[in-house]
């Protein structure tokens, strides 16, 4: 079987040269080396193994069955083996019929639905979206007032006649048709009730816009019928807050006038909102309600509580030339010593008297004053603070020192974790401190204070009012962000505590158990 092996390859390679030579075969041999089509594949051949090959047979190829093409030459000595080559992209493939294959090694792109869909989706939302847009306004506009007449019990009522009536019809029931009927019928003579015009003119007066925590907050409200005929009855709705009030109309005449009051009363700092006045025309069920405007909505503004001070509580603001300062300076108008000239010194300081008794040159030496500024650092972190009450307890305090500052027409700065109030003038300044609210984070009155020291550097008398949660090495590093030469005070809040005074190294530390004995606190740090 290993002697037929190199006589079966011999003779096939004989035959592949003679065919290539043009040699024909010789009779009775058959050396036709058949070779696939070029436009099938060829198949997968198995490696052979690196014995020689086996013979299924005799000796001698039969030429029944072809000797089979080498799949791989033997490697030259000496030679590397060529790299296929890839085939080139772009041009197209000719097989032996003379047609064009497929393209190899090109990938065709193909569209995926949901992509193309989205495509479209855009395009459809920007060439339609501006014009949906004004139709929905349109509709809002026009049908708005329409469909906003309807009650929600009225929509019920509707769809209750729609659902009885398919029923009727579908099921031939008598009792849904009875019931769908009499819900028609109380709808239909609904609409007596709302048609007809109202003309009024409604005025909201309210005699202060500005009150107090506790005070009362007094209006009133006119409606004079403008129109030349009688107008029937109907109810004015006003909103106060989250509530709402209703003054009944009775039937009025042309230009006749009617007024009603109203107290509202303030329990806790806040802004509320006062109308705007509406009047209502309603059947008695309540199925259609028709609504018209008549007024603007007015802001009534509920500050905190203050205390007024008094002179003697204000003493530490209280100076007609400036707070003096340990810092020396050459022209000032606080007198501190003598001292010897030295060139560059204003010769307009030089003291003669002592220049003529000693008989040097000396010239005098002044302390550096600071127009008195006032800076309060009011935490709003409610982390700090025991509860909302004390919270307000320490909005209160920081607005009454702050009343008492522009009451003596000083500087005014007052920051919180929120931003800066307006302390232009004393209502602004209580507008401000009526629209904070509290908030929780790591920003602390440590945090608020060097922001302060930061943003007003040239204060005089700083204040830190905190609550009773923040802790004496707070307050300590409080004091650190102070720049030299400043006042500090801080006023911890700590509802029902007796008046206290403290000292935490150049701060003062003040304990206050109620407003009313801010003052009391303040006299206490000035002595």
């Amino acid at each position: 079987m290993s002697e037929n092996a190199p006589t079966s390859r011999r003779a096939a390679r004989e035959a592949r040269r003679a065919q290539d030579q043009g040699v024909p075969p010789a009779p009775g041999e058959d050396r036709t080396i058949r070779r696939p089509a070029p436009a099938a594949a060829p198949a997968p051949v198995p490696p052979q193994p690196s014995g020689p090959p086996a013979q299924s047979g005799g000796s001698g190829s039969s030429p029944s069955q072809p000797p089979r093409r080498r799949q791989s030459r033997k490697q030259r000595p000496g030679k590397t083996p060529r790299p296929a080559k890839a085939p080139r992209q772009g041009r197209p493939s000719t097989g032996a019929d003379g047609k064009q294959a497929p393209l190899a090694g090109l990938r065709t792109a193909t569209a995926r639905p949901v992509s193309v869909l989205r495509q479209a989706w855009r395009v459809i939302v920007d060439v339609c979206g501006p014009v949906v847009g004004t139709v929905r306004d349109v509709l809002v506009r026009r049908a708005g007032p329409v469909v906003s007449i309807v009650t929600p019990l009225g929509w019920v009522c509707l769809a209750l006649v729609l659902c009885m009536a398919w029923f009727a019809v579908s099921f031939g029931w008598q009792e849904a048709a009875a019931l769908g009927i009499l819900l028609g019928v109380l709808l239909v003579a609904s609409c007596a009730f709302i048609v007809g015009r109202s003309s009024y003119k409604v005025t909201l007066d309210l005699t202060r816009t500005r009150v107090a925590v506790g005070d009362n907050a007094v209006g009133g409200i006119s409606v004079v019928n403008t129109a030349p005929r009688p107008v029937m009855h109907s109810t004015l709705e006003l909103p106060v807050g989250r509530a709402v009030a209703s003054f009944p109309i009775p039937r009025l005449r042309p230009q006749e006038l009617h007024e009603d009051l109203f107290s509202i009363p303030t329990n806790r700092r806040q802004v509320i909102t006062v109308g705007p006045a509406v009047s209502v025309r309603a059947d008695p069920f309540h199925l259609l309600k028709r609504q018209i405007r008549w007024t603007e909505p007015v802001e009534l503004f509920v500050h905190p509580r203050t205390v007024a001070l008094g002179s003697p509580a204000a003493g530490f603001i209280r100076d007609l030339e400036g707070m003096t300062t340990k810092e020396l300076s050459n022209t000032d108008v606080s007198f501190h010593a003598l001292r010897e000239y030295a060139p560059g010194d204003d010769r307009r300081h030089i003291h003669w008297k002592t220049v003529a008794r000693l008989g040097t040159l000396m010239v005098r030496q002044f302390e550096e004053t600071r127009r008195a500024h006032l800076a309060i650092a009011l935490s709003a972190n409610l982390d700090e603070y025991a509860s909302e009450l004390e919270f307000e307890l320490a909005i209160s305090v920081a607005c009454s020192v702050g009343r008492q500052a522009l009451v003596e027409q000083r500087e005014l700065d007052i920051l919180t974790q929120r931003g800066p109030f307006r302390c232009a003038t004393g209502r602004t300044m209580l507008d401000d401190a009526t629209r904070l609210q509290s908030m929780t984070g790591r920003r602390d009155a440590v945090d608020l204070a060097r922001r302060l020291a930061d943003r007003v550097p040239n204060a005089s008398v700083v204040f830190f009012v905190v609550g009773s949660h923040v802790t004496p090495a707070q307050l300590r590093s409080c004091a650190a962000s102070v720049l030299p030469g400043v006042r500090a005070m801080a006023i911890r809040i700590q509802p029902g505590a007796a008046p206290s005074r403290a000292t935490i190294a150049d701060l003062t530390v003040l304990t206050l158990g109620g407003l009313d004995d801010l003052a009391l606190v303040l006299r206490k740090a000035v002595a």
